[in-house]
Parts: structure tokens; C-alpha cells; sequence
């Protein structure tokens, strides 16, 4: 039962996916038209790699407080 129910969760995830790629999306053409795309993936690129950066230091610094007790 709990397997089917994740099944059908699953299901509908995929079908709002398939939903949204029918439509064209004006902005994206025009950013990679102008070359503009690869300023906003270096973006996204730096703001997770800050991210990821971020979430080890902490990881690194609850470690080293739960070995100190």
C-alpha cells in the first residue's frame, strides 16, 4: 500500500513536468541570444557552490562540538 501511494505521488510529479514543456519561453531565447545565459548559470553556479561551502563549515563545526562532549 505505502508502495503505491509513493507510486501515484511520483506520477503526478512527472505529469506537471511534461506540462510545462510545451510552452516557449521567450526570456530564456533572448539570454542565450545575446550570450547573457552563461552570466546567469555562472550565478546560480557561485550562489550554490557558496551554499554547499557553507553547509560543510557548519557540518565541520557541529562535529567538532559533539566530539568535545
Amino acid at each position: 500500500m505505502k508502495k503505491l501511494v509513493v507510486l501515484a505521488i511520483m506520477l503526478l510529479c512527472f505529469s506537471g513536468v511534461y506540462a510545462q514543456v510545451a510552452h516557449n519561453v521567450e526570456m530564456a531565447d533572448v539570454l542565450r541570444g545575446s550570450g547573457k545565459i552563461y552570466v546567469v548559470v555562472t550565478t546560480i553556479a557561485i550562489v550554490f557552490v557558496g551554499l554547499a561551502i557553507y553547509l560543510f563549515s557548519i557540518d565541520r563545526r557541529l562535529t567538532k562540538i559533539e566530539k568535545e562532549d
